[in-house]
């Protein structure tokens, strides 16, 4: 496969800000096999700093295409209270540039005037319209105005980019293709408009309706000092395509310092979510349907690692968003709910089925799976839950309740009232076999105040073995970002108590660190916040 740190004279050349994987699970290592399958030569320069980093590989004939990665550029270089990782002793952290498309790209059209740009990954995807950004703690413009990018590639960009190339080396015009944004002078028709920046940077209501109106299935324009970014609606992405993607010779490959060390050897079963909780981007990244792989695709893969000369027979996760959302498509193209909708297949048989033939494949001693679990999906198949304990983790399943008072899960799209039944049905199912619950909770979300608080302390003391919490950041383009700025659930324009002191914030950690850690030792009714 032609791909390269180093050398000259490629079609396109992949800067990233993250190391290069040759493997699936890596955004740049997909695009680089997506565009090598279909004939472009790809040169990669990873994490570049100096400007001979950048022009160490020469100018690419068709394009350069930009990504921080698997993660906001932001995100990855601070702490939920803006404290830097690099300060952080215990931080797993990825140093990188802050907003590093921005600076990329910058540095791109200083040193190859006329080259063409193209942006992609998640920082391009939910910066892509105006937004709320937590670290400047105001409204910023689409991050293609401030790149000067050519064009936006969101959500999975393996269609986009192919399409891209094909026409970049036509010498045809970037306009028009699906799941992209570009900048254009005038509105043509047929798009639907957004509140424009301007509007939205100053008026909370207008940030409101912009909120709502976000989605990947429409055309959609918004207005920024006399220019609009137009946002072409997504691709549909199918099995069969899937199955192509996953099925590319990828080596597996890791950097050194990859952050896939523990997923070296998963696979992905399927794309989207349909869970639709506030905090959470996904939607509007990969989509709010389910996308899975066919059996065959899935178990094809399986067998190409049994061969790899790593392996050890363990496959280290089979899963995606919600690794218990497998098979549950749907044909239909509604604009409803998927989980409110009478027509889900909730038997889990596709994904109980594939399980079981994926752990029949010679070779392989274990499938895990480490993915997220929806536990309220999983009770409507208690035969997935035995499947699931008795061979498919070993010592705990994660789950993720994320808080106990409903006021704060409904604020979160989250339902959680059938947690305790999904406690009790695990821990009958796994009697004698030695295996518990691992808990993910989020403290400061918005709707959280002194009660809500209170009431997590008192439950998190009661069931232990809390594996992770987190302190709630705002990040571009959720609803629960939308309600962290402007202080009302846009759904309802009612107001939401929102927990902006950083002490404040502190002091929650800190009284839940004392829950876990010193069990009846506290008193979470006497908290105050501010």
């Amino acid at each position: 496969m032609p791909i390269s740190r180093a050398g000259s004279d490629f079609d396109i050349i992949l800067v990233s800000a993250e190391f290069w994987d040759d493997h699936p699970l890596s955004p740049v290592g997909m695009i680089a096999r997506v565009l090598d399958a279909k004939g472009f030569s790809v040169g990669i320069i990873e994490k570049p700093v100096e400007d001979e980093d950048f022009t160490r590989v020469g100018a690419p004939r068709l394009f350069f295409g930009v990504t921080s990665g698997s993660i906001d550029s932001m995100l990855n270089n601070y702490t939920p209270l803006k404290r830097p990782r690099s300060q952080d002793a215990h931080a797993d952290w990825n140093p990188m540039p802050d907003r590093a498309l921005i600076v990329y790209c910058n540095a791109l059209r200083r040193l190859f005037k006329g080259c063409k740009i193209v942006i992609g990954g998640i920082e391009a995807s939910l910066r892509r319209f105006a937004h709320y950004d937590y670290w400047d703690n105001a409204v910023r413009r689409s991050v293609l105005f401030d790149t000067r990018a050519d064009i936006l590639v969101y959500g999975n960009g393996e269609k986009q980019v192919i399409e891209i190339a094909e026409r970049a080396r036509g010498g045809k015009s970037l306009d028009c293709i699906q799941g992209t944004c570009v900048i254009s002078d005038e509105l043509p028709a047929g798009f639907e408009s957004l509140p424009p920046f301007e509007a939205v940077k100053k008026d909370k209501a207008r940030f409101c309706e912009m909120q709502l109106a976000f989605s990947n299935s429409k055309d959609i324009a918004q207005e920024s000092n006399g220019r609009y970014l137009l946002q072409h609606a997504y691709p549909e992405y199918t099995t069969a395509d899937l199955d192509w993607l996953y099925s590319l010779p990828f080596s597996r490959r890791l950097h050194p310092e990859s952050q896939l060390g523990m997923a070296q050897f998963s696979v992905v079963t399927h794309r989207g979510c349909i869970g639709e909780c506030s905090f959470c981007s996904l939607a509007l990244h990969q989509g709010s349907r389910i996308i899975s792989r066919s059996e065959d695709g899935i178990i094809h893969e399986i067998e190409r690692l049994t061969k790899h000369p790593q392996f050890k027979g363990y496959i280290d996760d089979l899963g995606g968003p919600s690794a218990n959302m497998y098979g549950m498509d749907c044909g239909e193209r509604c604009a409803n709910p998927c989980l409110e909708c009478g027509k889900l297949d909730r038997s889990h048989s596709r994904l109980i089925a594939l399980m079981r033939r994926a752990r029949t494949v010679k070779g392989v001693k274990k499938v895990f799976v480490r993915s997220g679990v929806r536990y309220d999906l999983a009770l409507e198949s208690k035969d997935y839950i035995e499947e699931l304990s008795r061979f498919h983790i070993s010592g705990c399943l994660k789950v993720a309740p994320e808080h106990f008072s409903a006021k704060v899960l409904g604020l979160m799209n989250k339902d959680g009232r059938r947690f305790g039944e999904f406690v009790q049905v695990f821990g009958k199912l796994n009697e004698g076999m030695g295996q518990s619950l691992r808990h993910y909770l989020m403290l400061g979300h918005p709707g959280e105040d002194e009660g809500t608080l209170s009431a997590l302390l008192r439950k998190a003391e009661r069931i232990g073995n809390i594996e992770q919490f987190q302190l709630f950041t705002p990040t571009p383009m959720t609803l629960s970002t939308c309600m962290y700025w402007t202080g009302v659930d846009p759904r309802t324009m009612r107001k939401v108590n929102i927990i902006y002191d950083y002490k404040t914030k502190k002091m929650m950690k800190a009284a839940l660190m004392r829950a876990v850690g010193k069990r009846g030792r506290t008193s979470p009714d006497s908290i105050t916040l501010k």
